[in-house]
């Protein structure tokens, strides 16, 4: 920075490169000067070599669009909880070392320097010296602080993700490029608080509350829906996209992050769970609090608190549409954990703190949930903050089914202790594999210490009367293979009589196209038949269900539900059995041949094949990575044939070293999220002289 000959200070250099090396955060930039709390930074004035004695300097923060906050910087050391600065006199230079506390506020920052004569007056100012400070997880001082390195490197540092969908007994990874350092993604998360509630209504308020990682997360878990305020991410589950994006279509957080800056801070179509998991993900990383996805198999969503979800089903087990809102059960739902110490929690609740940006229920008059922490789900503690109860019976509400007759008596049929919350899962620190965290959350499943968490949570524990274990003799289960969408399949229903003589009853299968978070999409097959199953003995029905029949009603997560209900004379109560069927999808084949450097062209080549036995029309690939390229799209000519083998390439020049992603989407008008990706190691080209 370079100023007035005339001034006692001439230039003033940021030492940019130095600093952001050492404080872990030239990815984001290594022009500007962007460091981390508690952690040293030195920055270097060029001073007249006719400076006059006893001349000092004084330091002045000024923080905040309109200066809400100024900030004197002591010249010596304090109590450790005050900005303060020393210097060094070399030669017409002087190196000042600035010292900022543990819990400094994040934000950018404006330094102003004073030069003061011996009777206090100020003989200079130079005010136009910009920073960024940022939250700082290796410091031992700062309230996120993870002291393993391996965690760091994967929670704050990996702009790579692995996100987990499907169902709980069959999880499919999905690729996703967080992107928290390319460029100007920082200037965005800080533009989305700016755009919070808090921050429009008492900006001063909302700056002066930004050291504290429990409000800061809060704010971001709220922004990135747009319930309510000037959010990121509108969501959407009803399938009609029109006027945006399908949420199956992004491929990581920075093209949507983009476009909501670009546009003035106006909502991006369109998100569902995932998507807000890793926009907040990107934003949480990027401002320096550790953070992970989550993602809860058989997640419940208790609207009324009572820790059941209560389904409500006609009498041909159709779901009821009353207009309110209810309780559900979906197949999936992510959220984020991010690591932090907490004053307000019991000893030993400090570290992964729940927060799900997903719009579901209000927090405080926000749309947001958490920081809650984990520990205290697993205990039953639900009296801390924030949100515990509702988070709690995400991963242990009870799953009845309920048929309403048509005088409006309700007729219990099932009742589930153990479906909710499944195989909890995240991106191992170690590569790209699935870590099961649900013992973080909750004690095993029938275990002493689980009946005293539900006892203290006031959750009563019953003996189910689900599939496996239906009082009376005769007992209903669904069985099923593994399909491929695309293909015809068959599902078995099997009646078992255990009791002593033969059984007659009326068995009703009916296949139903569901999303995942189990909203009716439509009928696809149903079959009422009479059976008789002899003492001792099995009897089996098949289900053959055709891709014609199928493909018209799934969604593009293409799960089915196959509902099976059993009435028979006898038995104390009818019997039904629920199971969803995940059809799995096509992978497509990215490959990158060749060394990459850094700046110079690199091909990627696509390839996909067709695997539905009609053709398919409107292909287009979308391919991005986080130090590779932004998101590019390729568009497909005409249709591609049952069978057809479809390869595209592309050039891209890499603008970061280091190991990365190239990850790409595939959607057609028949096909949704499929999904590819490559390794590509970036080197730096060295040239000899």
């Amino acid at each position: 920075m370079q100023l007035s000959v005339n001034c006692l200070i001439n230039d003033v250099d940021l030492r940019s490169h130095e600093n952001n090396l050492a404080h872990r955060t030239r990815e984001i930039d290594r022009e500007r000067l962007i460091v981390r709390r508690g952690q040293p930074f030195s920055i270097t004035l060029q001073c007249s070599k006719s400076l006059p004695p006893k001349h000092h300097l004084e330091l002045v923060l000024h923080l905040g669009k309109r200066d809400e906050v100024l900030i004197k910087v002591q010249k010596e050391r304090g109590a450790g909880d005050k900005w303060w600065f020393n210097q060094q006199r070399a030669q017409d230079e002087m190196l000042l070392t600035l010292h900022s506390p543990a819990d400094a506020i994040i934000g950018q920052y404006r330094l102003a320097v004073l030069m003061m004569s011996p009777d206090g007056r100020i003989l200079e100012k130079t005010d136009k010296i910009k920073f960024h400070l940022l939250f700082n997880p290796w410091c031992k001082d700062d309230v996120v602080y993870l002291p393993d390195e391996s965690l760091l490197q994967e929670y704050v540092m990996n702009e790579d993700g692995v996100i987990y969908m499907g169902t709980w007994d069959y999880i499919k990874s999905n690729p996703w490029n967080y992107g928290q350092f390319e460029d100007y993604v920082m200037d965005i998360c800080f533009e989305v608080l700016d755009n919070s509630k808090d921050a429009l209504k008492n900006s001063k308020m909302d700056v002066e509350h930004r050291y504290d990682p429990v409000y800061v997360s809060r704010v971001i878990t709220a922004m990135v829906n747009s319930n309510g305020d000037r959010g990121v991410l509108t969501g959407r589950w009803d399938d009609s996209y029109s006027g945006g994006v399908p949420p199956y279509r992004w491929t990581g957080s920075v093209p949507i992050l983009q476009q909501w800056s670009k546009a003035g801070a106006r909502a991006v179509k369109y998100g569902q769970c995932w998507v807000f998991a890793a926009v907040a993900c990107t934003a949480l990383r990027c401002l320096g609090i550790p953070t992970r996805l989550i993602t809860n198999f058989s997640s419940a969503h208790d609207v009324d608190g009572n820790l059941s979800i209560d389904i409500l089903l006609n009498e041909r087990l159709e779901p009821l549409a009353d207009g309110r809102k209810k309780d559900s059960s979906w197949n999936f739902h992510c959220w984020v954990e991010s690591w932090m110490k907490r004053d307000d929690l019991p000893k030993g609740y400090d570290g992964w703190q729940v927060l799900d940006p997903t719009p579901q229920e209000l927090s405080d008059g926000e749309f947001c949930c958490g920081p809650c922490p984990v520990t205290a789900i697993k205990e039953g503690n639900l009296g801390v903050k924030y949100d515990a109860p509702f988070v709690f019976a995400e991963v242990n509400a009870d799953i009845i089914h309920w048929i309403v007759q048509r005088d409006g008596q309700r007729k219990k049929v099932s009742v589930d202790q153990s479906g909710v919350g499944r195989n909890i899962s995240t991106k191992s620190v170690y590569g790209d594999y699935r870590d099961d965290v649900t013992l973080h959350y909750k004690y095993p499943e029938g275990s002493k210490e689980e009946r005293e968490v539900y006892e203290k949570a006031g959750r009563k524990v019953t003996e189910p009367t689900n599939g496996s274990a239906e009082p009376g003799h005769l007992k209903l289960s669904i069985k099923h293979a593994k399909p491929v969408f695309g293909t015809d399949f068959d599902v078995i229903v099997e009646v078992k009589n255990e009791g002593s003589r033969d059984a007659h009853a009326k068995l009703t299968m009916l296949v139903m196209a569901v999303t995942y978070h189990s909203l009716h999409r439509g009928e696809c097959q149903r079959q009422t038949i009479s059976v008789t199953v002899p003492a001792h003995k099995a009897h089996k029905e098949v289900l053959r269900l055709h891709y014609d029949d199928y493909a018209r009603c799934v969604s593009e997560h293409h799960p089915m539900r196959v509902k099976a209900f059993l009435e028979a004379p006898g038995e104390n109560e009818p019997i039904m059995t629920v199971a969803n069927i995940p059809l799995s999808m096509p992978e497509l084949l990215v490959q990158v041949p060749g060394k990459a450097f850094v700046w110079d062209q690199v091909t990627a080549y696509i390839s996909f094949t067709n695997p539905l036995p009609v053709a398919l029309k409107g292909g287009v690939f979308t391919a991005e990575g986080a130090g590779l390229l932004t998101a590019t799209e390729v568009h497909v000519n005409g249709y591609i044939s049952p069978g057809q083998k479809v390869s595209v390439e592309f050039v891209f020049s890499p603008m970061r070293t280091g190991v990365r992603k190239l990850l790409v989407d595939f959607d057609c008008d028949r096909l949704k999220d499929v999904k590819g990706v490559a390794t590509v190691v970036v080197r730096k080209r060295y040239h000899v002289v």
